[in-house]
């Protein structure tokens, strides 16, 4: 895949959780170009364009990070508090997708600018509306700034 054209990141470590997220995305008929990445510091060479993704260009970043929390090597948080920090980065939409339902979790979230919380549904048929729903929102109707850079 040409990471250039990457519109979805997904961060996730559970491979039955990116089979699912996967095919939910593909029963709903969500065809954007798809990165997964399996930890916090495999995502972050991603985003910033270093490591095994070194070359490739911050401002042709994804147009949604979808983010697990509870990732091996760099957690969730940290990853978003890197993304949100960041100029360059800082308008990208960061939904975390997670089966945690910890009060500090969602808190901290918000805290460090994800822009939507959400708690992965057990069910199949309640997964598969949520991707529905989800890709609908922020791949159809969000409307992000222009260059997706934080520059004003």
């Amino acid at each position: 895949m040409n990471v250039k054209n990457v519109e979805i990141l997904l961060v996730e470590d559970n491979p039955n959780d990116v089979e699912l997220t996967l095919r939910a995305f593909k029963k709903n008929n969500l065809t954007n170009p798809i990165e997964v990445v399996r930890d916090g510091a495999e995502a972050l060479e991603f985003i910033f364009g270093t490591g095994a993704f070194a070359g490739r260009q911050v401002e042709n970043g994804p147009k949604i990070i979808l983010l697990d929390l509870k990732l091996p090597k760099v957690d969730g948080l940290e990853v978003l508090r890197r993304v949100k920090s960041d100029p360059r980065t800082k308008t990208i939409p960061v939904v975390v997708l997670t089966s945690s339902r910890e009060e500090r979790d969602i808190v901290e979230s918000y805290q460090l600018g994800v822009n939507s919380y959400i708690v992965k549904p057990v069910d199949f048929d309640q997964f598969i509306e949520s991707a529905r729903l989800l890709g609908l929102y922020w791949l159809l109707l969000n409307q992000p700034p222009s260059n997706g850079a934080g520059s004003l």
